[in-house]
This record gives structure tokens, C-alpha cells and sequence, in this order.
């Protein structure tokens, strides 16, 4: 098994753990928050806006069962990118769509 690590911004992260988690292949979807400046911030200081974060759900994934195009055609099916600090009803900057990759091979296929 190749344990590979990428992480999702797609809005709420509750839903895009549950979809992670539900494809063959993923071992661990874990939320969390990714992008900002503050050290260890609670839910409701991301929900402020003023930390940075956005909401994400780490993906561990066996790379022999899933690859990572596939996570990220997940990705991109799950929520609408096009939508700017919001997902459906969620609104705010930690509702944005990103990616942060791990590698330059990730980095060039997202």
C-alpha cells in the first residue's frame, strides 16, 4: 500500500468528509482547517472570517486504489468552484473551493 495525503477545501466540511469517506480507496477523511494564520483556531473563530482558514477535510488514500485525479475529480463534483466564499447556503471566506497539495505532482494535476 502508498499512503498519499491531499487536502479539499469544498464548503461545509462535514459533507465533503462524508463523500471522501465514502469512495473506494480512502483510508481517513479528517476535518479540519487549513490556510490562515492563526495556530489551532476554534470553530467559531473561523467562522468569524478574521483567522484565514478555510474549512478542508484531509484525504489519507491508498494510491493503488484511488489516484489523486480521481480525488480530484471527486472534488470538483461535489460543490461548485465558481462560487466565490460560498457553498449553497454556506457563505463566508472559510467556505472557499481550494487545494493544497503536498508535491509537485499534485500541484501540477490540480
Amino acid at each position: 500500500m502508498a499512503m498519499q495525503t491531499a487536502t479539499f477545501g469544498a464548503g461545509c466540511f462535514w459533507g465533503v468528509e462524508a463523500r471522501f469517506r465514502a469512495r473506494d480507496g480512502v483510508l481517513e477523511a479528517t476535518s479540519g482547517y487549513m490556510g490562515g494564520h492563526k495556530t489551532e483556531p476554534s470553530y467559531r473563530e473561523v467562522c468569524t472570517g478574521d483567522t484565514g482558514h478555510a474549512e478542508v477535510v484531509e484525504v489519507r488514500f491508498d494510491d493503488e486504489q484511488v489516484s489523486y485525479p480521481e480525488l480530484l475529480d471527486l472534488f470538483f463534483e461535489i460543490h461548485d468552484p465558481t462560487q466565490h466564499n460560498r457553498q449553497g447556503p454556506d457563505i463566508g471566506s472559510q467556505y472557499r473551493s481550494v487545494i493544497f497539495t503536498y508535491d509537485d505532482e499534485q500541484a501540477a494535476q490540480a
